[in-house]
């Protein structure tokens, strides 16, 4: 009997109007929506988490302009699969043929000179390239090739996403149609897909198959017990990879060096990239310690660089002693939470002026209009500083750093309570 194709693949959207979620760049009249309509795409990277729909979005898009479509794999191609693309782009365009689309996923993964290869392509207008990427592009993605794309950022679907797309199975697929399945709760399914809609789908289909039998109801416990028997081992390409990074971070942040070092002993034995395991060290150190000790970041940077130098298998070494140091550290997330209200303030405010006596005037006219009047230079006072306001005059005195209770950063809060008195008197 032939294998049944997985639920998550027989359920990919035929068509634009069937794609759920990301409404912030394909809802109608969003960026990436008009350019569709227009016929006029960037090359792009689409940017996201696992399964919120970056393949499938790359292959509607195709489908909606009618272009020819080129598939790869970054894990199983390498230059010749490029190039041998590449050929037949050139050879549609001499046929006068709609430029192509080459999609490459999890393009992080292509070497330098994996990625050199696709530049002329692109710049010559030979494909349009969309790429699919869980990590920051910004780092993992050569900068001439990003210069030459547009980065869209996809999102976890929402609750109301992953439900629309459960209903939407039990309706249109060809073999669940049929079952009469009874969804009681539907918590469960929505926490352990974390956001992703192929890990959803395949939960739901395990727990379908054991429930319909017996006519049972999926209830949270039901979803649960199924799932616990049928846990997958780790596997740093499959589902779990994403949850073993996660007990990773939070090992840390609760400042456990005994768990953090064993999910750190999960990824070496899973095969899992020094590089990954090093940049996510680097962001916590700001994330989770920041000011409260920033001798980690210092350390979290080197670890990074030195496991590029290094390699595998010494590289375990170095990632073992920043990862029991940051999880041994002082915490704090004051600077996280600071830049979040930060930049809450920045998009509920919008383009505030700055004040006059902050301007630059390096010309007369500039000087005239009292830019920079009034200006107090802080090296001039007294242990150089003097009281004066920074912020624009409708949002004076707003506080978005508050220093976390630890010992360092309450050396900051008593500096700044000595200088500002009142206004930082935390």
């Amino acid at each position: 009997m032939a294998t049944r194709i997985p639920l998550a693949e027989r359920l990919r959207p035929k068509m634009l109007k069937d794609y759920v979620g990301q409404q912030h760049i394909i809802g109608e009249g969003a960026v990436l929506y008009n350019a569709i309509k227009r016929n006029n795409i960037p090359s792009m990277i689409l940017w996201g988490p696992p399964g919120v729909g970056k393949t499938s979005l790359a292959y509607l898009i195709a489908r909606e302009l009618e272009r020819p479509f080129f598939s790869l794999s970054a894990i199983k191609s390498g230059v010749k699969e490029v190039r041998e693309v590449i050929d037949k782009a050139e050879q549609l365009m001499n046929f006068n043929q709609e430029q192509p689309i080459l999609f490459i996923d999890e393009i992080h993964r292509f070497s330098k000179s994996q990625q050199d290869s696709l530049l002329g392509a692109v710049e010559k207008g030979l494909v349009t390239l969309i790429g699919a990427t869980t990590e920051n592009p910004s780092f993992e993605v050569i900068s001439a090739l990003l210069s030459r794309c547009q980065v869209y950022v996809l999102e976890n679907l929402t609750e109301a996403d992953l439900k629309t797309i459960i209903n939407r199975a039990m309706v249109e697929d060809d073999f669940l149609k049929n079952d009469s399945i009874n969804v009681q709760q539907y918590e469960a399914l929505f926490r352990l897909s974390g956001g992703d809609a192929r890990r959803l789908l395949n939960v739901f289909e395990l727990v379908v198959d054991a429930a319909v039998p017996y006519n049972h109801a999926i209830t949270n416990d039901f979803v649960l017990q199924q799932v616990q028997q049928n846990m997958a081992r780790y596997d740093k390409t499959g589902e779990q990879h994403y949850d073993i990074i996660s007990a990773f971070i939070k090992s840390i942040r609760g400042s456990d060096p005994n768990a953090a070092v064993y999910w750190l002993a999960r990824m070496i034995a899973g095969g899992e990239d020094p590089s990954f395991i090093a940049r996510r060290l680097l962001i916590l150190a700001s994330e989770d310690i920041g000011n409260a000790n920033p001798n980690a970041l210092l350390l979290a940077n080197n670890c990074f660089q030195a496991v590029n130098v290094i390699g595998w298998p010494e590289s375990r070494i170095i990632l073992s002693q920043t990862v029991t140091y940051l999880a041994s550290s002082a915490k704090s997330n004051a600077a996280y939470e600071a830049i979040n209200q930060a930049q809450s303030l920045v998009s509920k405010t919008g383009d505030l002026s700055v004040p006059l006596h902050l301007r630059n005037a390096p010309t007369k006219l500039m000087k005239d209009l009292d830019y920079g009047n009034d200006y107090k230079y802080a090296h001039a006072f007294s242990g150089n500083f003097v009281e004066q306001e920074f912020m624009p005059s409708s949002i004076e005195g707003t506080r978005l750093y508050t220093p976390g209770h630890n010992p360092s950063e309450e050396k900051l809060r008593q500096s700044l309570r000595a200088k500002w008195q009142a206004k930082y008197g935390y």
